[in-house]
């Protein structure tokens, strides 16, 4: 088996199965108050700690929320915050590269008559700063500004756009992190909120993380036991955290490392892959090296996804959470890409674990099912 999907999802790592293992046997509930309870709850409060330093930000003023996905805690974040603070304004700022988990909770919002701007990007996939400076006002309470791109792998200057953001009192920076957290150097102190998910990272399916400042406060999205300093009401998942914790701190100890071994290995795909005249290219230069996205110039991706599949060689057409049927690509419509570009696209995307062998591999089944999709 070939994989190359890990921008979908990623296996387990060594250390954080092994934190899964060992604490699946703690069945208590973190919230009871007996000792039981109360030494699982300490626990957590330490992962909250751990993380917290590993991300350099002070735990006197930034606090930790475990979800259970980016895709809540996005929703959390952009549905909460613009409802708890709409007497300050209704004005909300997003742009047309977030996931679908940013976005359509921002289409919901304008149901409620809240007023959304969503910002082009030029065509490396950028949000630049003059156009989101033109587009604040003093009625901007929100402005959510992904930090890598699921599909192309842009990277948006969030340290930049944090500056011009916070020119306005009023608003509040939040960030999709998804795929940047342990994978892209980060300053997180110019981040009002982010959010993650841990499956992207080498943690557990259905632990994500909110990430946020003590004084902002939101609207919860669901009532309950009030968890979660009373935001997030459900039975706090301890193995998962836990096993979380140790993906992540992994992660961002050797993220310079790894980062560089990817480079190396998606710059060398790069330069393969546009040897091929059916191919074009779509990731910028300056991308996460995690993700190289490519389009077929005369035939179907999904075709050519499937025929790979059958080798046991794995890859995606669209992102994973809106790939039923053959959707065209909004974000690289949105960086100005033709109709038949946005509708046929591939995406390559790595784990550090990934080796030369393994895209050689790849090149040599891509390039051979495509010569024989061609001739058909």
């Amino acid at each position: 088996m070939l994989y190359f999907d890990y921008a979908a999802s990623s296996p387990l790592s060594k250390k954080a199965l092994s934190s899964y293992q060992e604490t699946l046997s703690r069945f208590a509930n973190p919230s009871s108050n007996h000792a039981l309870g109360r030494a699982l709850f300490r626990e957590i409060e330490e992962s909250r700690n751990k993380i917290l330093e590993a991300f350099e930000l002070p735990k006197d003023q930034y606090r930790i929320l475990f979800t259970s996905s980016a895709t809540e805690s996005n929703n959390l974040v952009i549905k909460g915050v613009a409802r708890h603070y709409q007497n300050r304004g209704k004005h909300l700022i997003t742009s047309l590269l977030e996931h679908p988990s940013v976005t359509n909770p921002f289409k919901a919002l304008e149901k409620e008559g809240f007023h959304v701007t969503y910002l082009p990007v030029n065509k490396e996939g950028k949000v630049e700063i003059e156009t989101l400076r033109n587009r604040m006002d003093k009625e901007t309470t929100l402005v959510s500004l992904i930090g890598t791109n699921n599909e192309i792998g842009s990277i948006n200057d969030l340290s930049s756009l944090s500056d011009v953001i916070h020119g306005f009192p009023k608003a509040f920076f939040h960030s999709d992190l998804t795929q940047a957290i342990g994978k892209t150097a980060l300053d997180f102190r110019k981040l009002d909120l982010f959010s993650w998910s841990a499956h992207k990272f080498g943690g557990p399916k259905g632990v994500g993380g909110l990430v946020f400042k003590k004084n902002i406060v939101f609207e919860p999205l669901f009532d309950g036991g009030g968890q979660e300093y009373g935001f997030r009401s459900s039975t706090l998942n301890y193995p998962g955290i836990v096993a979380t914790t140790s993906a992540l701190l992994e992660a961002l100890k050797n993220q310079k490392e790894n980062e560089k071994k990817v480079r190396s290995l998606s710059d060398y795909l790069r330069t393969e892959l546009q040897k091929n005249p059916e191919i074009s290219l779509n990731s910028p230069l300056d991308s996460s090296p995690y993700i190289l996205n490519f389009s077929l110039k005369t035939k179907k991706a999904s075709v050519l996804v499937e025929a790979l599949s059958q080798e046991g060689i794995y890859v995606s057409s669209v992102s994973a959470c809106s790939s039923k049927g053959e959707p065209v690509s909004n974000v690289l419509l949105a960086i100005g890409k033709k109709e038949g570009d946005a509708r046929n696209s591939i995406r390559i995307s790595f784990s550090h674990e990934t080796g030369i062998e393994e895209v050689n591999q790849l090149l040599s089944a891509l390039n051979s099912t495509l010569e024989r999709i061609i001739k058909r």
